[in-house]
This record gives C-alpha cells, sequence and structure tokens, in this order.
C-alpha cells in the first residue's frame, strides 16, 4: 500500500527549489511521452515547446527557459507520482528522463568497487571463491592504491609494485590508470524510470545493484543536470571474463533512471554533485533487507574528468549523453550460503536516493519476463509526428 513517506521519499526535499525536468507517459495518447517541468506542485507538459529532453537541454540559459514554460496541460504532481509507484497504466506516470540521449557508463571510478572487480576476475565469476580472495588481496591493494590519484606518477609506482606482485589486473589499469573506462551501457530510449521493474537474466546467480549519479550532459559536453541511475550488473558474467561485459551489463531492464533530471542551477551546483550521497535499500519478499550507501566525494576522477574522457574532440554526440559515473557500492554480505555475498532474488525492491534528487525505486524480474522493449527512435519521431509536435 502507498504511505504519504514513500510519495515524500520520491521527491527532492527542497522540492521548492529545485528545476526538475522528467518525462510523462501519456495513456491519451497510448502512453506516448511528454516532456514535463515539475513547479508549485504541478506536472506541467512543455512538450509543444520541447518535443525531446534532448534537446531541450541543448539551451544555453536552460533555467531561465524552463521558468518562462506555462505548458498547456498539468497535473498534481502527488497524483502522478502515487501513480507512478502503482505503475498505473491508464493514468500519467513518470518514466526515465532522458530520450534521444546515448546512455554511457564510466566503471571502477571507487577504490572499493574496484578491489570487487579484481576479486570477480580472480574468481571467474564463482561467487564460492570470491570470499577467500577478497580476505587474501584486499589489504595488500587497498592500502597501495586508497589515495592514488589515476594517472599520476605514483599510480605509475603503484602499478609496476602490484605488477611485481602478480597482483595486476585490468580493472586496477582502469582504476589508477590515466584512462578511465567508460562504456555504453544500453540502447537509447530503453531505460526503465522509477516505479517500473528491472531485470536480471535467468541464469544469472551473482548480481547486484550499483547505484550511481547520472549527468545529463549536452551535445556541446556541458553538464546540464543529474538524476540517479541503477547500473544493474551480473558480476558472474563479467567476472568470467572482460570481454562478456556487454552480455552483464545490456539486457532488458538492466538500466534505470528517475526520477527527474535535476537542472544545474544557483540552489544545486556541479561542486554539489560532487558530494552527493547515495542511499541504497533493499528490501526483499523473503524479509532479507540490505541497506548502503556511495557517497561522491570518494570517487577518484573528477565527474567532469570523465566528461571530458567521453565527450570531446575524439567523440561527438549530437543528441548529448546520460554519463553513469560509477559506484562505491559493492555488496559482499552473505545472502544465502556463506562465502557466496549478495545476489538478487525475484522481488527486491530496489530503492536509490538522496535528499536533493529523490528517490529511483524498482522491483527485480527476470530480463527475460519482462514486456518486450518496443518503442524506440522509430517509434517516437512517428508519435511526435502524429502529434503535430514535429
Amino acid at each position: 500500500m502507498m504511505t504519504s513517506s514513500d510519495i515524500e521519499q520520491f521527491l527532492p526535499q527542497d522540492l521548492s527549489r529545485a528545476t526538475l525536468l522528467g518525462r510523462i507517459a501519456d495513456p491519451q495518447h497510448d502512453g506516448a511521452p511528454c516532456v514535463v517541468v515539475v513547479r508549485d506542485g504541478k506536472v506541467i507538459d512543455i512538450t509543444h515547446v520541447a518535443s525531446t529532453v534532448s534537446g531541450l537541454l541543448e539551451h544555453d540559459d536552460l533555467v531561465g527557459f524552463l521558468r518562462l514554460q506555462t505548458g498547456r496541460r498539468e497535473w498534481q504532481l502527488e497524483q502522478v507520482v502515487e501513480d507512478t509507484l502503482a505503475q498505473r497504466k491508464d493514468a500519467v506516470r513518470f518514466i526515465a528522463p532522458c530520450d534521444l540521449q546515448v546512455i554511457k557508463a564510466c566503471g571502477v571510478t571507487f577504490v572499493g568497487s574496484m578491489l570487487e572487480r579484481v576479486i570477480e576476475e580472480k574468481a571467474s565469476g564463482d561467487p564460492l571463491k570470491a570470499d577467500q580472495i577478497r580476505s587474501s588481496i584486499s589489504d595488500i591493494v587497498g592500502t597501495a592504491i586508497q589515495k592514488v590519484r589515476p594517472g599520476s606518477p605514483e599510480a605509475a609506482r603503484v602499478k609496476e609494485f602490484l605488477q611485481s606482485n602478480g597482483l595486476w589486473s585490468q580493472y586496477l589499469e582502469v582504476g589508477i590508470g590515466p584512462d578511465a573506462e567508460v562504456f555504453t551501457k544500453a540502447p537509447v530510449l530503453s531505460s526503465a524510470g522509477s516505479g517500473e521493474e528491472i531485470g536480471i537474466l535467468r541464469k544469472s546467480e551473482w548480481n547486484n545493484p550499483e547505484p550511481e549519479l547520472v549527468l545529463a550532459v549536452d551535445s556541446q559536453g556541458r553538464v546540464k543536470g543529474v538524476t540517479l541511475g541503477n547500473d544493474v550488473n551480473l558480476r558472474d558474467i563479467e567476472g568470467r571474463s572482460a570481454l562478456l561485459l556487454g552480455k552483464a551489463k545490456d539486457n532488458n531492464g538492466s538500466c534505470a533512471m528517475g526520477p527527474f533530471i535535476r537542472v544545474l542551477d544557483d540552489d544545486f551546483t556541479i561542486d554539489d554533485a560532487r558530494t552527493v550521497e547515495i542511499s541504497l535499500s533493499i528490501r526483499g519478499e523473503d524479509g532479507y533487507v540490505l541497506e548502503g550507501y556511495s557517497s561522491l566525494s570518494e570517487i577518484s576522477r573528477d565527474l567532469l574528468d570523465l566528461v571530458r574522457q567521453t565527450i570531446g574532440l575524439h567523440h561527438q554526440y549530437p543528441d548529448g549523453v546520460m554519463l553513469f559515473t560509477g559506484t562505491l557500492f559493492a555488496p559482499t554480505d552473505d545472502r544465502g550460503a556463506k562465502g557466496q555475498g549478495f545476489t538478487h532474488k525475484l522481488g527486491d525492491r530496489v530503492s536509490i536516493s538522496t535528499p536533493a534528487l529523490g528517490a529511483l525505486v524498482n522491483t527485480v524480474r527476470h530480463s527475460e519476463a519482462l514486456p518486450p522493449w518496443t518503442f524506440g527512435i522509430r517509434q517516437l519521431m512517428h508519435s511526435l509526428q502524429q502529434r503535430g509536435l514535429l
């Protein structure tokens, strides 16, 4: 049953000061997406002046533009949140706040999660081996790299030391080397929004959520806003081989974002984004509870450096980028047999939240059992044309 606290957590605590941009599914047009702003307790449809979020983010004065928009339709915010969490298909509900942007992700940007990637590799995806390996290498590797700045001369010396002790790994290379790991997380328009189901493959026996800050970046490489993301990961599959990254990362429901893009302004700047603390809560149908956090203050590479390594003279994205920035959280607590660590079970309710951005809430299912993803770029263009918005 929906509670007032569920609705309150969904929304930023400083709601009256936040510049929020999002998308809703419109039941009047078979669930077609509309671009909305949230203001004064209302969800305001501005699709007639901004047919895509991607195009809207290109405005030089985005905050000023959004404040001028009155919209042609509006709905009560709390009702839309309630219908979103209940996933009412016959009502207006929030969906992922991005559209045509390419969904990219940076990995191994925190020491804690970097060590877990090394452990995955050494265990070859076998969770039974992971606990033993974790205890044998964490102290050595962690002490060596805890304060190292990636790409620095000191990092090069640490690399040499680890190699001489047989502890070097491809994950350490991107963790402390000059080049960040940047990969394509999911296809355009495939992301789940808050309230929707997320997916893991049936054959995966070792997997976890990855709570992350996601940067909304325009085609010129400017960070225009931020949102929350879940980079769902299949640890057993990636652990078998890094070449299976696509299989581990990109499946139906494996990417979630939301609930809104908080646009950068005087009340929330890129410096505020650098210190965000993201909370993770997992509630299982079996009564299982797990709490965790990821603090951006502990990231090893600056947010703007990750942007520069993703978009620039070396690579352009005409429709912009949604950039996952990595996670500190790598759950190791046993859930079941001793030494196997954490893994999802069907029905897990995953909440990723922070006071400034609200909450991204999803329920875990098998990817193969989720409704097929059918609304792609061609369908979006057709929908906009049908509504006279192109």
